[in-house]
């Protein structure tokens, strides 16, 4: 899954893509990279960020929606609003990634329900203006998964069908460090519950600060990347069905080995002779 940031703030890329064609242009050289999804999203949701109108979301969102659609894309729009998922699934999305996993709008559930769209939930415990204030877990594997569990059940309570949902264990909301990593680490108890599962560990802080420099600087989101392909790499090799990135040749090169070494493993009954050797 490529992102693809509308936004004048991002925290990855500082709005390099705000405008409609920059959105769209980047989208498609992210496809030509690997990406079999492109997750387009108006709102910025790093820490510390402040809510736009949803006229502006939706300004933002929508044309770029239907340009990519139009090219071929399979898109995801990334939303915690219920109308701007509803009019990006009408405008031809396929997938609703919402950060908040429907807390953040009671009618989100609904509108899955409605559109039948795969709806992306994630663990959430606020918005990025209060987020950093919620990291405080018994265990966050045990209390990701049980908070998950409250939203699989509010999301059948609603008439959405399993095999629309996606979990993703929300790296780096509510977990402002050393939270992130139990949460990868033990990542196969997340696919074990039965969901496709949707790692976005791109260019996250928790990265930033596990490459510091010998000052203690954390390193900047854009020299991440190499951490992010590590990560998506090892997702892959746990289970995951999808990971979310900022830079998709690394990761899809990432993914293709990880696939690679999981192939070569389970070819047990495998032998080499003298003959097959180059």
């Amino acid at each position: 899954m490529g992102v693809v940031n509308v936004t004048p703030d991002s925290f990855s890329d500082g709005g390099r893509w705000f405008k409609p064609g920059a959105a769209v242009a980047h989208g498609v050289t992210l496809m030509g990279q690997g990406a079999d999804i492109l997750d387009v999203g108006g709102e910025s949701t790093r820490p510390g960020s402040r809510r736009v109108p949803v006229d502006e979301e939706l300004v933002r969102v929508l044309p770029v929606v239907e340009d990519l659609v139009r090219r071929g894309a399979v898109v995801s729009v990334d939303t915690t609003r219920a109308v701007v998922a509803r009019e990006a699934v009408a405008a031809g999305a396929q997938i609703i990634n919402d950060v908040s996993g429907g807390l953040a709008d009671p009618e989100m559930h609904a509108t899955v329900a409605r559109t039948g769209a795969v709806y992306v939930a994630m663990h959430w415990r606020g918005h990025a203006d209060v987020m950093d204030a919620n990291d405080s877990y018994d265990d966050v594997v045990a209390d990701v998964r049980r908070e998950l569990a409250e939203r699989v059940a509010e999301l059948r309570a609603a008439g959405v069908h399993d095999e629309q949902i996606v979990l993703d264990p929300g790296l780096g909301f509510a977990k402002a460090g050393s939270s992130n990593w139990p949460l990868l680490g033990r990542l196969p108890e997340l696919v074990a519950d039965g969901f496709p599962v949707l790692v976005g560990a791109s260019r996250k802080r928790f990265l930033g600060h596990l490459l510091a420099g010998p000052d203690g600087e954390p390193a900047p989101p854009l020299a991440r990347d190499g951490a992010t392909a590590a990560v998506s790499a090892l997702a892959a090799q746990a289970g995951a069905w999808c990971v979310r990135v900022h830079e998709v040749a690394g990761s899809a090169d990432a993914v293709r080995v990880a696939a690679a070494w999981r192939d070569g493993a389970d070819d047990q009954g495998a032998t080499t002779t003298r003959e097959d050797m180059p």
